[in-house]
Parts: structure tokens; C-alpha cells; sequence
């Protein structure tokens, strides 16, 4: 596959999508270990369907491919979405695809990046993002990249027999 380095980092690089990479994603979505965090959890993918999202998400102006650097191997994706360009928020949304990939500061990395490029370079002030309340890993991710729980749906989510928060984080610019 053929990616671009956009956004470089020591580790990952964030390139636009490449839609050729759906069979990788529609692999990684339809992983239980790995959806369960996502909003998508309960969704079951196809080939074409993946390949359609990628298609539309082509179009986003901030949607990346997380890519390693030291073998360009695309592990993941990560994006801005709910961009509000007069008031200067927007949501983040990200994951790491295949489980040897995480906890090893991959996802970190690609969010400082990706804030960074935010707050510097198309004036964004306000960054959020919404985690379930088990995903323990993520949350510490988000405060090691300077977000902060600003609210909580409590019991929002129902799995594996109960009930789990939805939290709020936002990162400003200092």
C-alpha cells in the first residue's frame, strides 16, 4: 500500500486513507478485541461496506492512517470529525487495529501529532472525545496526551451484562 507522510512523528506518521486498505480495516472492525471500544461495536462489516466507508472518509479532510515508520506498516487510523471551524472544536476519534500494536505508545504518539497540527495549524482551541469507561488503556492514553474528563453518561452502554459510563474528555489550547 502507498502511504504519505503528512504528519511525522519518531514512530508512526499519520498519512491520508488509502481505500485499498479495506480488507485490513474490515479485518480489524469485525475483531471483538478490538471493536469493543468502538461505536460500531454491534455492526457487523463486509468487504463492500468497508470499502464504502473508506470511500466517503477519503473525502474528510482530517482522516489518517496511523503508519509505522521504521516498516510503513499501517496499524491504524485516526481522525478530527464535528469540526466547527468558528468556534474552533472538533471531536477526535481513534484505534489501533491489531493488538500487538497496542500499549506501546503508537496511539499517543499519533494524537500529539494530530492535536498538535490542530491547535497550530487550522486554529482548533477545543478538542474533544467520548470513552467507555472500561477502556482503561485509552483513558490513560487521553491524560498522558493532556486530556482532561469534563462530563460523564453514567450506565450508557450495555456489555457483557452491565452497564458502562460514557466519559467526556477535551484537551485546550494552553
Amino acid at each position: 500500500m502507498k502511504y504519505f507522510k503528512r504528519l511525522e512523528g519518531e514512530n508512526v506518521y499519520l498519512s491520508p486513507i488509502n481505500i485499498d486498505d479495506y480488507p485490513i480495516y474490515t479485518k480489524w472492525l469485525n475483531n471483538s478485541n478490538i471493536n469493543k471500544y468502538l461505536t460500531m461495536q454491534n455492526q457487523l462489516l463486509s468487504l463492500n461496506k468497508e470499502k464504502e466507508i473508506l470511500e466517503r472518509l477519503s473525502y474528510e479532510e482530517f482522516i489518517f492512517s496511523i503508519v509505522k515508520v521504521d516498516n510503513n506498516e499501517l496499524i491504524g487510523n485516526i481522525g478530527l470529525n464535528n469540526i466547527d471551524y468558528k468556534n474552533g472544536s472538533a471531536e477526535l476519534g481513534i484505534f489501533i487495529g491489531e493488538e500487538d500494536n497496542l500499549s506501546k505508545g503508537y496511539g499517543s504518539e499519533a494524537i500529539k501529532l494530530l492535536i498538535n497540527y490542530a491547535f497550530n495549524n487550522i486554529r482548533l482551541h477545543n478538542i474533544m472525545l467520548t470513552v467507555y469507561g472500561d477502556n482503561i488503556r485509552a483513558i490513560k492514553c487521553y491524560n498522558k496526551c493532556g486530556f482532561k474528563e469534563f462530563g460523564r453518561r453514567c450506565e450508557a452502554l450495555f456489555r457483557d451484562g452491565k452497564y458502562i459510563d460514557s466519559i467526556y474528555m477535551e484537551v485546550v489550547k494552553k
